[in-house]
């Protein structure tokens, strides 16, 4: 028997529910679910996912009784509507939309005021008692079928649009007459013949058949496989189809159409908020055709826009309590879409809102506070890649500015860039490492490469709930949209200010998505500010997660920055970058340079105490907590000059002749230095330079503990071991080191020796090198690239590619390869507590900050993560998802 593909909702009544998202896609479930609750949702029908799947299997066809299924289902919409799908005398029409499973704001494709052609029109006019509306709905449909569904310019129609209004000399569409749309009517059915070769269609079930197959092709349009890509959504799970029945907003005065969210998604105030327009259909809302009016007065930022509340004080009233029963039924804040039609408001759809960091922080803790939450669930409601957002910095508001426009405050945060004027133009600069704010008239979805890739988005057009703003709140960039004090040249890649200033391609400017100032020049920024909500939300994180996380820093003032975000150690602590300090730089040259062991004695001598005070100053921002300590990691070629201007300053300082210097450094190069003479083989064949680190390491740790009163463990890590008896060796001589200076200040100090696993020998034979080391800390980055064969350094040039056209899901880099490094490090656990049941067991790559990887953590049962001190409170909330997802 074959399986039902189509879900009827309508009159109270509904096949679907809100659970089957994922077989009616978001958009069809949440209609079947409304309807179900008794809210006014207009009738209609979802085509489910599993049909877009077949769609892709089959050769783009559809299984046998998907015909049968939609002709019986568009005959129930008829019956409760008591109208017919292409009936001249009292036709039916529909709209056609897409509703994946996950919310993808306007990267799919819709089709509204399906079923009209030259004989339906005379029906509609019947119908509703006026011309204006119905051909005003006919031009509608046909610009949007034949962009669509035909493939046509949208450019080419839209032309003739503006030199109709050019020729009446008014400026907006409201503004034409019947007479007008009628003639517009034709000449756009003549320019698509003239264009494409082949007539607009006339048939209402051949625009519906090819409305479907549109919407089903669009999941693989390339801004829908952007969007997918850069929100981690399977391209398996496919579309919905909803076909539903038309209610107007442009009807007349008594008509409207809107967006609104029930908490402010910007900030997550608890308050009404949204837009709408009077004698409008909903794309005019979304797209920035016109500026739109504030659903009621406590929205308005422009006293001028009369808002709903008092425009539609009924509907207003209607629309209140709706925002009450959603809010309760789903226990999350909404984004709704709503039309009304001579005075009766209809639901065109509900769906959890997109709202940036600090809005889910406030909403998630309020709604505890309410009593619609738990706290599991309110850890659960905050993305751990959002926080992101909220680590950065804000504008320094002592700072001086220079205002030169202002629009809506559209998606918070600050951003400064150069200004460019196209999503490519954004993409290619970003590749070059630029930072952009991309400037438009008003973005849609072809923009969706360039935003992700600028640093903030300005648009000229469109409100709060237009396409920029919605993408720039879910993406948490910066966006300040409707600055209608700017007028964008397209042509001349600049624009201009209302007052006369003229911005061009490359200048750069700033912007405050919190106020919508747009500002000359670069602004200095402030660091964040985590408190109160945030700070209570990361109170029940910690409450529920099981894994640690520390931190990856080299300096007392990073140690400092992460243990205010809550970071519980030191996972990672790279001594080389002290090494490159500009008052020890000489030191670490003479001893690479010096002839023999005694010369690199004497030049590790004057680098002795400037380790320990880098250790006392790590130690004390940290006291308390664990610190790991990687002893010297890198070949010593890249503390040398290369240049020649460079060497001869040193030859001149060292008292050699700069050949001599040259032949040294070219003696040192490396062919390839990330396989070559680093890492524990240095400290092998100069064992003094490791003896040094352990001495200071372990004095620092001695003196604090003598005068301080301190209880430190160091834990000193030796990189790059392959062979168990690497570490053996060095094992024997960091011990003996500690023990020397443990007794010399008389004092007990425990300490852990242990190792980075980087390399996929070590991984392999880990329960041997688990009998000399006291922790495993997993270094990713390294071992991905030995495991790879890739070099972090070169793969650049080719890993987008890789992403970009599926051969790897995720760059390797950002995100750790479970199936292939994880692997090894899961092997590596299960062999190291083989050997040593209590070994310690950490992750310090840059995938330790990494959300996906993180859970990955918990999974494989590592007892902590470590992540640069930005990404902490990211770690924490990852790590807190893992133990409640599990627990479920």
């Amino acid at each position: 028997m074959a399986g039902k593909y189509v879900y009827f909702f309508g009159n109270g009544q509904a096949e679907g529910k809100a659970e089957m998202k994922n077989l009616l896609g978001g958009k069809g479930a949440n209609l079947a679910e409304m309807t179900a609750i008794g809210l006014p949702v207009p009738p209609g029908f979802t085509i489910t996912t599993e049909v877009c799947t077949y769609y892709y299997a089959n050769n783009r066809s559809y299984p046998p009784t998907l015909a049968a299924e939609v002709a019986d289902n568009l005959k129930k919409v008829e019956a409760l509507m008591g109208r017919t799908f292409g009936d001249r005398n009292n036709p039916l029409l529909v709209s056609v939309r897409s509703g994946a499973r996950a919310s993808m704001p306007g990267m799919m494709d819709t089709i509204l005021n399906l079923g009209l052609n030259d004989e339906t029109v005379q029906g509609i006019i019947a119908q509703s008692g006026d011309e204006r509306f119905a051909y005003d709905a006919y031009r509608r449909f046909v610009q949007m079928y034949s962009d669509v569904v035909m493939g046509m310019d949208k450019d080419l129609l839209e032309h003739l649009l503006e030199q109709k209004k050019e020729e009446k000399g008014v400026h907006l569409d409201t503004d034409l007459t019947a007479a007008d749309w009628k003639e517009l009517v034709g000449k756009f059915k003549a320019k698509i013949r003239e264009t494409l070769g082949k007539e607009f269609p006339e048939d209402p079930q051949e625009q519906l058949w090819g409305a479907v197959g549109a919407v089903f092709g669009s999941w693989m349009n390339q801004r829908a496989i952007t969007y997918r890509r850069l929100n981690n959504i399977p391209a398996d799970w496919g579309t919905a189809v909803n076909v539903q029945s038309m209610v107007y907003g442009n009807m007349g005065n008594d008509c409207a159409t809107g967006v609104a969210f029930t908490r402010d998604p910007s900030t997550g105030e608890n308050y009404f908020y949204g837009e709408y327009l009077v004698n409008a259909q909903g794309e005019d809302v979304v797209a920035g055709i016109r500026t739109p009016q504030p659903i009621n007065r406590a929205n308005s930022k422009d006293t001028t826009l009369p808002a709903m509340e008092d425009v539609l004080p009924e509907c207003y009233q209607q629309l209140v309590q709706i925002r009450g029963i959603l809010e309760k039924h789903y226990r999350d804040m909404q984004d709704i879409e709503f039309t009304i039609e001579k005075g009766k408001l209809f639901m065109l759809q509900t769906r959890n809102g997109k709202r940036t960091a600090k809005a889910a922080i406030k909403i998630a803790v309020d709604m505890v506070r309410e009593g619609l939450i738990d706290e599991k669930t309110a850890v659960l409601r905050v993305s751990p890649s959002q926080l992101d957002q909220l680590l950065h910095p804000s504008l320094d508001p002592k700072a001086q500015k220079r205002v030169i426009a202002k629009g809506l405050p559209a998606s918070p945060g600050a951003a400064s860039g150069e200004v460019v004027f196209t999503a490519d133009e954004a993409e290619a600069a970003a590749r070059l490492g630029l930072k952009v704010i991309l400037v438009r008239v008003e973005t849609s979805p072809e923009d969706i490469h360039g935003m992700h890739a600028a640093q903030g988005i300005l648009t000229a057009r469109g409100g709060m709930t237009s396409h920029a703003a919605v993408v720039a709140r879910g993406m948490g960039k910066c966006c300040v949209a409707g600055c209608g004090d700017i007028k964008v040249d397209y042509a001349g890649s600049q624009f201009a200010t209302a007052k006369g200033q003229v911005v061009k391609k490359g200048d750069v400017i700033t912007l405050d998505g919190s106020t919508g100032e747009v500002m000359l020049g670069e602004v200095p920024t402030v660091p964040p500010q985590l408190t109160g909500d945030f700070g209570t939300l990361m109170e029940w994180v910690d409450r529920f997660r099981k894994l640690k996380v520390r931190t990856n820093a080299d300096t007392p003032n990073d140690s400092r920055v992460a243990r205010e975000f809550g970071a519980e150690g030191i996972g990672l602590c790279r001594t080389e970058h002290m090494f490159f300090e500009a008052d020890r730089i000489a030191a670490v040259r003479e001893m690479i340079l010096a002839e023999d062991v005694e010369g690199r004695k004497k030049a590790l001598a004057k680098i002795l105490p400037m380790q320990k005070g880098d250790f006392v100053g790590i130690f004390r921002e940290m006291k308390g907590l664990p610190v790991t300590i990687r002893l010297l990691d890198p070949p010593l070629h890249e503390f040398l000059p290369h240049e020649d201007k460079d060497i001869d300053a040193l030859a001149k300082t060292m008292g050699v002749t700069p050949q001599s210097l040259r032949a040294k450094v070219d003696y040192l190069h490396e062919f390839n230095p990330m396989l070559g003479h680093r890492g524990c083989r240095l400290g092998l064949t100069f064992p003094e330079i490791y003896d040094m680190q352990v001495q200071a390491i372990m004095e620092a740790a001695c003196e604090l503990t003598k005068n301080e009163g301190f209880s430190i463990v160091p834990e000193i890590m030796i990189p790059l071991v392959g062979v168990v008896t690497e570490l053996a060796r060095l094992r024997e001589n960091t011990v003996r080191v500690c023990e020397e200076v443990i007794a010399a200040y008389g004092v007990k100090v425990e300490y852990l020796i242990g190792t980075m696993i980087e390399l996929p020998r070590a991984a392999l034979t880990a329960d041997e090198i688990a009998r000399e080391a006291e922790f495993f800390s997993f270094g990713t980055n390294d071992l991905t690239q030995t495991t790879f064969g890739l070099s972090r350094d070169d793969a650049g040039k080719f890993l987008p590619f890789y992403v970009e056209t599926g051969l790897l899901e995720d760059d390797p880099f950002v995100s750790l390869d479970q199936n292939g490094v994880g692997l090894l490090v899961k092997m590596a656990v299960e062999k190291g507590r083989a050997t040593r049941p209590g070994i310690k067991l950490g992750i310090c790559g840059e995938h330790g900050g990494d959300p996906s990887s993180v859970i990955f953590c918990h999974q494989i049962g590592l007892d902590y993560v470590s992540c640069s001190p930005f990404r902490v409170p990211i770690a924490r909330l990852a790590a807190a998802h893992a133990a409640l997802e599990e627990g479920k």
